[in-house]
């Protein structure tokens, strides 16, 4: 098809569409894009040099989803899943929590593992004696150290455990499938 030209129809859509992109690089302008080869004002015909190769684009992050395909929810739903790693923070304090949660992870992603069970311990209400007492510190905390992790980008779901798993005290972590 090349040397055919745009009909009118299909110039209007293409200039309708074409406003609609946005650029992952806003500071790249099409001029760039559409001239890669310059030639060289002292040589015009002898030396074509080329423009430096453009750096690849960064893959945006993949965040976990709130909710799963009904195929998944439905297990939670019914206890039906079937952890295969369980690590136990609780009793942890936070600093050792952390290391330990990201070694697991490292862990469950070398053994393809998909769900992997936290369990964090059930919040107590503090004592009100004039202290302030924290509790469930460590489940206050995972959400941030999920979203901090290197392995961030593996993780397709946290969700609440069944309470045949830990129920409030537990979360399962769905990791996605390696590629």
């Amino acid at each position: 098809m090349a040397g055919r030209r745009l009909s009118p129809e299909e110039r209007a859509l293409w200039a309708r569409l074409a406003q609609t992109v946005r650029s992952y690089r806003p500071a790249m302008t099409a001029s760039k894009v559409d001239a890669p080869i310059v030639s060289s004002p002292a040589s015009p015909a002898k030396s074509l040099t080329r423009m430096p190769a453009l750096p690849p684009l960064p893959q945006p992050a993949r965040k976990p989803v709130p909710v799963l395909d009904d195929r998944w929810e439905k297990q939670i739903k019914r206890g039906a899943l079937v952890p295969e790693m369980t690590i136990d923070l609780h009793g942890h304090s936070l600093s050792a929590a952390h290391v330990r949660l990201d070694q697991a992870l490292a862990a469950a992603r070398a053994h393809d593992v998909r769900i992997l069970l936290v369990v964090t311990g059930k919040p107590r209400p503090a004592r009100d004696n004039g202290a302030v007492a924290q509790r469930g510190a460590i489940r206050a905390e995972i959400g941030h150290w999920l979203d901090s992790s290197p392995h961030a980008d593996a993780i397709a779901s946290v969700r609440p455990a069944h309470p045949r798993h830990g129920g409030s005290g537990a979360l399962y972590i769905i990791l996605r499938r390696k590629k």
